[in-house]
């Protein structure tokens, strides 16, 4: 199957990011959200975030305006009839998710693809929202998606070889390198990152070391680009939260028992970066640790 349009559901940080990886890629983009307000932001982002890719010599500036003009909001899912593939790119809750499927699926046309960018979610029973289960399956782009080089691909029990080849090429025409993982909670990136980010959460909560302390002997003393707290906040406390609970529940594992502080934290509305605060305190001009 050739896919030359792509339609994506949800216009916040992952779903922007997809677009713009698309676009710059020379596919026709249609971007669904429920909220106008969203879908502005949104092109916003993507031209802002392109115009930086233009300043660095990345792209072209000819290419920025190009990709651009393959991009369409739509406030309709009527309009991804003619779509080859649309990518779910919304709230990583398993019910929001079941529900967009249920409304699009009647609205595509036979041989229309769909892709989740769960996280975490089973991909079987996503698929199993849908009218074509066999072409259904999991897409799952990093963070922040025009960076990031890595796409996971995930089979459900019911996806058949054409769709896997399909999407597979599509990924690789994108320039990103793909990795296959088996349908378990969290796949492989977040089996093994927020598990990490949930200790580290702990380590804060039982007062093994502050957030300073924790970030700083992580970049120095294992080299990584970001420390953990830094990271959970870069992601959205939500979103770890909601990981960390479908590895709980999923694999009945008390290793995998979110931290009652990450817990704490979410109920407060400490999210991250997108709400000012989380482990970070992000309204002055410089990040302030909040423990």
């Amino acid at each position: 199957m050739d896919i030359r349009k792509v339609g994506i559901i949800g216009a916040g940080q992952m779903g922007n990011g997809i677009a713009h990886v698309c676009a710059l890629s020379g596919y026709d983009v249609l971007i669904y959200d429920i909220s106008a307000e969203s879908l502005k932001n949104a092109l916003a982002t993507i031209n802002g975030n392109m115009a930086r890719q233009v300043k660095k010599e990345i792209i072209t500036e000819d290419e920025r305006i190009a990709a651009l003009e393959r991009i369409r909001p739509v406030e309709d899912m009527a309009d991804f009839s003619d779509c080859d593939l649309v990518i779910e790119a919304a709230a990583e809750d398993e019910d929001v998710k079941r529900s967009i499927f249920t409304a699009l699926c009647p609205h595509l046309k036979p041989g229309a693809l769909i892709g989740t960018n769960t996280s975490s979610l089973s991909i079987t029973r996503l698929a199993a929202a849908t009218d074509r289960p066999e072409k259904f399956m999991g897409v799952h782009f990093m963070n922040p998606v025009p960076l990031m080089e890595l796409v996971e691909l995930i089979r459900g029990i019911a996806t058949d070889e054409e769709t896997f080849q399909t999407i597979k090429a599509f990924a690789d025409s994108l320039g990103k390198t793909t990795s296959v993982a088996e349908d378990f909670p969290a796949f492989i990136v977040n089996r093994i990152l927020l598990p990490m980010i949930n200790e580290a959460v702990y380590t804060l909560y039982e007062g093994v070391g502050n957030v300073e302390a924790i970030d700083t002997a992580m970049k120095l003393g294992a080299h990584h680009p970001m420390g953990p707290l830094e990271l959970a906040d870069f992601i959205g406390l939500d979103t770890c939260l909601s990981v960390m609970q479908v590895l709980y529940e999923g694999l009945a594992d008390s290793k995998y028992r979110p931290c009652p502080l990450l817990v704490k934290y979410v109920e407060a509305g400490w999210l991250g970066r997108k709400t000012g605060r989380g482990f970070y305190d992000y309204r002055g001009g410089e990040p302030v640790p909040t423990r």
